[in-house]
């Protein structure tokens, strides 16, 4: 007897569709790494519709005044508030996160986020009004920029297409949004509830559309001559090609990529804190996050009571099912990451020691256990490339200098954080990471009021904040005679 697959849809212009041409993915549960539903296979007829309905809608969204639209985002926040076991339910079937954790620390910072970008729908402000030229009066305004077509990645699969919609529409952009492959089921879900507050309230409803779909859906999402903004969180090689695709016709790219963050820690920090909350840090989400507290640096002088320490922290963290709650993470997200996770391990030097984990857990799903890798050196693989894995590897260095140079010597600048308690050091540190934010005594927390983005290979842009909010919009200068 077999089990039928659910049948996940694109959502364009306020409708539930199937592919035009009929084609199909299937969706694996990571947990037992068997399929449980099938996903439309989009493809250039798919691509036009969505985009010809957020084409069609622009105009009216845009023309809408500011506290309209915060209505809206007020209305899918409430929304998502009131549907919170189906979205964590439809969450944990696309990644088997723990159920727990996903229902309190996702679902809630994403119904602040949204609310947050209600609140930033009305404050669209330009510079004040002024003279610069005898007889002109110089005005600024802060327009939308379009159809953004948007490109969410399978780690946090709701809270980033939060990240990418909220802005948008707060903003007064349409948006088309593609779920990763392997995660579309939770974006499903999303689009009926924006769907149904866009129709209770009666807007356009091709203001939101979601297509699923393939690396090959996306790129037709990228080309195509409507979309006037690209906005992908992925891999640095897919963050490349966009900007590449994007480049043709002069599209605007936001991209947030890939994450190698070093944590830095000296010789004065509390030992006992810092590993407590580097683990969790680290293994959270199975490491599966940009910003993952994975390339740890130690002063020499605590080096190994720090490994020690830490070692035994990871033999503590506990993975598996969804709903035990003793569980910090669940499995890595489909077989290909479980490959690449697992192939670090085996390419590991001579050199290196891994002191706890280093291999799949159980015959069944994506699990793998929390692993500490210590005695290497700055050219390795494992700490040059992102691992995206539940896998913390651990250098030593012999002064402040020496920690620098190993933090900024990556090719990502995302993220990083320095334990210290003398704050002159902090404030050095702070100034010398080469990283878009700078966490002290801390990993990790992330608020909307403050911007979440990179520098080099992790791409440009910011999401949360204003400063997200801002990359949404277009500056246009109106000048004025006064004669």
């Amino acid at each position: 007897m077999t089990t039928e697959l659910r049948r996940l849809r694109n959502f364009i212009d306020g409708e539930f569709r199937d592919a035009a041409d009929g084609r199909t993915t299937e969706v694996v549960n990571p947990v037992t790494g068997e399929a449980y539903a099938t996903a439309p296979l989009s493809g250039a007829a798919d691509v036009d519709a969505a985009m010809a309905a957020a084409e069609a809608a622009f105009p009216a969204w845009r023309d809408l005044v500011p506290a309209e639209r915060q209505k809206v985002l007020l209305k899918i926040a409430d929304a998502f508030e009131a549907r919170a076991d189906e979205l964590v339910a439809a969450e944990v079937e696309n990644t088997g996160k723990p159920v727990a954790l996903t229902a309190s620390e996702e679902v809630p910072p994403m119904v602040d986020q949204i609310r947050f970008f209600a609140g930033a729908a009305r404050m669209l402000e330009g510079r004040s009004a002024g003279e610069y030229m005898a007889g002109m009066t110089s005005i600024i305004r802060r327009e939308p920029v379009g159809v953004c077509a948007q490109v969410a990645p399978w780690n946090y699969p709701m809270m980033m297409a939060v990240w990418k919609f909220a802005p948008a529409l707060a903003a007064g952009n349409t948006v088309v949004l593609k779920p990763s492959d392997t995660t579309p089921a939770s974006t499903v879900l999303i689009a009926e509830i924006i769907g149904g507050v866009l129709e209770e309230l009666g807007h356009p409803k091709g203001v939101f559309n979601v297509i699923c779909g393939d690396r090959e859906t996306g790129r037709l999402m990228v080309e195509h001559k409507v979309p006037a903004m690209a906005s992908i969180t992925g891999s640095v090689r897919a963050g490349m090609q966009v900007a590449e695709s994007a480049s043709r016709d002069l599209k605007r790219v936001h991209l947030e990529l890939g994450g190698k963050a070093p944590v830095v820690v000296f010789e004065d920090a509390d030992i006992a804190k810092a590993v407590e909350d580097i683990a969790v840090a680290g293994f959270f989400n199975a490491g599966q996050d940009c910003t993952a507290a994975t390339r740890v640096l130690v002063h020499e002088s605590i080096h190994d009571d720090f490994v020690t320490a830490l070692a035994q922290a990871a033999a503590d963290t506990k993975t598996g099912q969804p709903d035990d709650e003793d569980v910090l993470y669940g499995p890595l997200n489909n077989a290909g990451q479980l490959k690449q996770v697992t192939g670090f391990i085996e390419r590991l030097p001579g050199h290196a020691k891994v002191h706890t984990g280093g291999h799949r857990v159980g015959e069944k799903g994506f699990f793998f256990a929390p692993t500490v890798v210590s005695g290497l050196k700055q050219d390795d693989e494992i700490v040059q490339n992102e691992v995206f894995g539940p896998v913390i590897t651990v250098q030593s260095f012999a002064d402040e200098a020496q920690a620098v140079e190993y933090a900024n010597g990556v090719e990502y600048a995302l993220a990083s954080s320095v334990w210290t308690k003398d704050h002159a050091r902090a404030m050095r540190m702070s100034k010398a990471l080469d990283f878009g934010c700078v966490w002290i005594n801390t990993h990790i927390p992330l608020v909307a009021e403050m911007p979440h983005g990179g520098f080099k290979k992790s791409g440009y842009g910011k999401d949360l904040s204003a400063y997200g909010f801002e990359d949404y919009t277009r500056v246009k200068h109106v000048m004025t005679s006064l004669g």
